[in-house]
């Protein structure tokens, strides 16, 4: 269900806000140079703002919801890290024209089920730190796997396709798309 929200926002608010809905991935295209810094700082404290919202008014319409797990070890943070950085790899080859428009959505929503279940063996496979506090399931591993996992799925995509698009190598498909 989440893949599916997620890819329907990209084609909805894509346009929009280029659907930056998570602080993690916008510090991560934020550090390769795909968007300004003032405009990644209040798209951050924007996400933040709505997760606090979120949480209040879940409160208030589920007063006695079942509280999630929260496991503060190192391994839950690596296993945010590693789905946060497949997303956000993902996210930054739509952010470097490597993803034909019409196809964002469902491959955006699509690495989020994958990353998902890549983390949700070792965490509750969040992603996001603001949906974290959202939910009520923030603590350090939850910021920290996120925010690093958004950073090298960037830099990752960076290193591969450069600021660009085009692929960044050296031999005979050196500047050309593959």
């Amino acid at each position: 269900m989440a893949g599916l929200t997620l890819g329907l926002l990209v084609h909805l608010l894509g346009p929009v806000s280029g659907c930056l809905l998570n602080p993690a991935v916008t510090i991560g295209v934020w550090s390769v140079g795909k968007l300004e810094a003032p405009v990644a700082g209040a798209f951050v404290a924007a996400q933040f703002a709505g997760a606090g919202f979120a949480l209040a008014l879940g409160r208030l319409l589920f007063p006695r919801a079942l509280p999630l797990l929260v496991d503060g070890s190192v391994m839950t943070g690596v296993a945010e890290l590693l789905g946060a950085a497949l997303l956000t790899f993902t996210i930054a080859a739509v952010f470097m024209d490597r993803i034909p428009s019409r196809l964002t959505g469902a491959v955006i929503g699509t690495a989020l089920v994958v990353a998902i279940s890549w983390a949700a063996h070792r965490s509750n496979g969040v992603l996001n730190p603001a949906v974290a506090l959202g939910i009520g399931s923030l603590s350090w591993p939850y910021v920290w796997g996120p925010v690093l996992g958004a950073l090298a799925g960037a830099w990752l995509a960076k290193c591969m396709w450069g600021p660009s698009g085009t692929v960044e190598a050296s031999g005979p498909r050196s500047g050309r798309r593959p």
